[in-house]
């Protein structure tokens, strides 16, 4: 059952139309497109509203040799397991694994576009992004994977001055990524992607 305060939430303004507009569409679907061969993964992004304004939810990865996302700003997410009979349950059990957060006391709202790394030097993967709503008095316990939890305002995202550059040297070439400055850190590549599909939606 949702909550008072979460059906009062659904109806703030960037939140309804979000809402709206991914129930109007149809995400892309890179399973039926590419390479059936990719490893299927899903992340979710995460939404509260606090006193009116909504806020998106990054976690830092956890330093990991071996990881190529080790100490990314990203979202909530994972591969697909064999026992997971969707990719909205891979979204909502490597959530709850992250963060001890259960999507499922929230509002499930609808998906993103499917993504594939651009970078050859990445995992070949398909990344189904889901898209939730949780009450704004949420509290996580995050596992040995997240080194930090950021609540940033949408508002803080949109604009050129939240715009930011990740330079990364691949194969010997300096390459330049677009993405969004969050305290200190960088959100760039598959996340940045996902934030720029996310706030397309939701501005006019």
């Amino acid at each position: 059952m949702t909550l008072p305060a979460l059906e009062r939430d659904l109806r703030q303004a960037d939140i309804a139309r979000l809402s709206q507009r991914l129930l109007t569409r149809e995400a892309f679907d890179a399973t039926r497109a590419v390479d059936t061969a990719r490893r299927l993964a899903a992340v979710a992004a995460v939404l509260r509203v606090v006193d009116a304004v909504p806020e998106l939810l990054f976690i830092r990865r956890a330093d990991k040799d071996g990881d190529p996302w080790s100490g990314h700003l990203a979202f909530p997410g994972g591969r697909h397991e064999p026992h997971d009979d969707s990719l909205e349950t891979t979204a909502i059990r490597e959530t709850r694994e992250e963060l001890s957060l259960d999507l499922t006391q929230g509002q499930l709202i609808g998906r993103l576009d499917d993504l594939a790394p651009q970078n050859p030097t990445l995992p070949p993967l398909i990344i189904r992004p889901f898209v939730a709503v949780v009450a704004p008095d949420v509290t996580f316990v995050p596992n040995v994977e997240v080194a930090a939890t950021y609540w940033v305002p949408l508002d803080a995202l949109r604009g050129d001055t939240a715009r930011a550059e990740h330079v990364l040297t691949v194969n010997g070439v300096r390459a330049r990524f677009p993405g969004y400055r969050v305290a200190e850190h960088v959100v760039w590549g598959l996340t940045e992607r996902i934030v720029r599909q996310l706030l397309s939606l939701i501005d006019p």
